[in-house]
This record gives C-alpha cells, structure tokens and sequence, in this order.
C-alpha cells in the first residue's frame, strides 16, 4: 500500500541527506593540505517477498520471476579516494610531497584511539626544541622522531628521504634523520580524527613500514605539497543529482499521501 511507499521515499531522503553532507564536506575541504575525498556508498534494504520465483504451481510449471517489492535504500559507507593529488611548489624546505603510495607517521594523545596517527599532509615545522612536527593545530610530532637542531642555515631533504643540515658556522652539511613511510592493506578502512590525521582500524590491518623510493612506496618531493584531491567539478555534479533524487523521493512520499487521502475519503454510495 501507498504506507510502504512513504517508509520506502523516508529511507531514500535519509540516505540523500547524508550524501549532501559527504559533498559538503568535500567541497569544504578542497583547499585542505593532502585532503582525500569521500564518496557514500548506497545499499538497497530488505525485498518484500510476494511472490517467489520459480514456485512450482498446481500445474507443475513455475513463473519466469516472481513479486517482490524493495523497501528502500541507506548508506552503507563512506569511501576515501586516496588518489594522489596535485603538486604545489611552495618553494618551503620543510614543505615535503609523498609523491605516490606512503603515510607519515605522528604521535598522537592516546585519548584520540591510538599512540600513532597517519597522515599524507607535509607541511612540517621545527618546533623549540628542533623537532619536527606536523603543521596542524595540534602540531603532533613526526615519529620516529627527528630532530634537526635549531640555528639552521640550510636544509635539503633526499628523494629517499634523507635530511641533510647546514648550521651556521658550519662548512658541511650533516645527515639528522631518515623519513619513514607507512601503508595499509586496506587504506579506505582507515579512520580520519580530523587535522589531517588518520588512525588504524581492524578494517585497516596493520601498518607497513619502509623507506620512501623502495617497493610499493612513494618518493620524497621536497619544496611541494600535495593539494587536495577533491575535484569541484564532480562534486558539484554529484550534488545536483542528489538534489533531484531528493526532490522526487519528496515526490514520491506526495503521491503516497494523496492516494492515503483518496482512500480516507471513500464513502458508501
């Protein structure tokens, strides 16, 4: 009946609802340092079953296809795009690029789930104490820890990820740490914390350490950030689509309420 079909456009205005909040916070992020868009992922519910398919009848045969009747949809999940985005030359040594596959990693609050955080975010500074530490409002420090010392003159930092300094006073350059990058099995399963920061999950797996430049991982672009890779374009196509989609889930719900109306105004002639 037309009540079904009012529960059923309900599921498809929540379910849309939540999709516009997904590209609002796409298009909010588009100029957020190594920002990874997300996508809903919608799923169909349970199917009234009128008729099954294939019931053997009275006369031995049996329908091609049987009745049955969904009962709306919801979103099953979220999904980042970890695609790689566009480089930006800022001319800043402590700028630095993951320029294919490959986390860094900083300590983070135990409070936030967990001791480690990931992030794809480069903008690193050198904090008092001559550490560096990721450029967010918490400014977590990278881990494992590198300490470059302060009075810098110069700094240059290696494809592979070496971090030679020049202090001043000095002739020659001396190598302070060695950048680390991490992977995941399944990155999508990752969960974001906020301030460009993820931390790992069962759905994630364990993280996998190694050098930047060897096997799966990235190389190290030094004077470049990744920008985010939200495309403006898509999502604001995305978003006209969800808006009429909610537009007739509305609709639908109308026609639901006028043939309720049309039998609450039935009499006996």
């Amino acid at each position: 009946m037309a009540i079904a079909a009012l529960h059923t456009a309900a599921t498809g205005l929540s379910a849309l609802s939540t999709n516009i909040d997904v590209i609002a916070n796409n298009l909010a992020n588009v100029n957020t340092t190594a920002f990874k868009a997300s996508r809903a992922n919608f799923e169909d519910l349970l199917y009234e079953q009128k008729a099954q398919p294939g019931l053997e009848n009275t006369g031995g045969g049996g329908p091609p296809a049987g009745l049955q009747v969904g009962l709306g949809t919801r979103i099953s999940n979220t999904q980042y795009d970890f695609a790689t985005g566009s480089p930006i030359n800022t001319g800043r040594p402590l700028d630095v690029m993951v320029d294919g596959q490959g986390f860094f990693r900083v300590g983070i609050l135990e409070s936030q789930g967990a001791n480690f955080g990931y992030t794809r975010a480069g903008n690193f500074f050198i904090n008092k104490d001559g550490d560096m530490v990721l450029g967010s409002n918490a400014g977590p420090r990278l881990d494992p820890p590198i300490n470059v010392g302060t009075d810098i003159q110069s700094m240059s930092i290696s494809t592979d990820g070496r971090i030679s300094v020049l202090h001043t006073g000095e002739t020659t350059a001396a190598e302070v740490g060695q950048l680390q990058l991490y992977n995941f099995t399944n990155p999508a399963g990752l969960k974001s914390i906020g301030g460009n920061v993820y931390v790992q999950t069962d759905a994630s797996g364990d993280p996998i350490n190694g050098q930047p430049g060897q096997g799966n991982f990235g190389t190290i672009l030094q004077n470049f950030l990744e920008s985010s890779n939200v495309d403006p374009v898509k999502e604001l196509v995305g978003l006209i689509k969800t808006q009429r989609a909610f537009e007739m889930n509305s609709q639908t719900i109308q026609a639901a309420d006028q043939a309720l109306q049309v039998v609450a105004n039935l009499k006996r002639v």
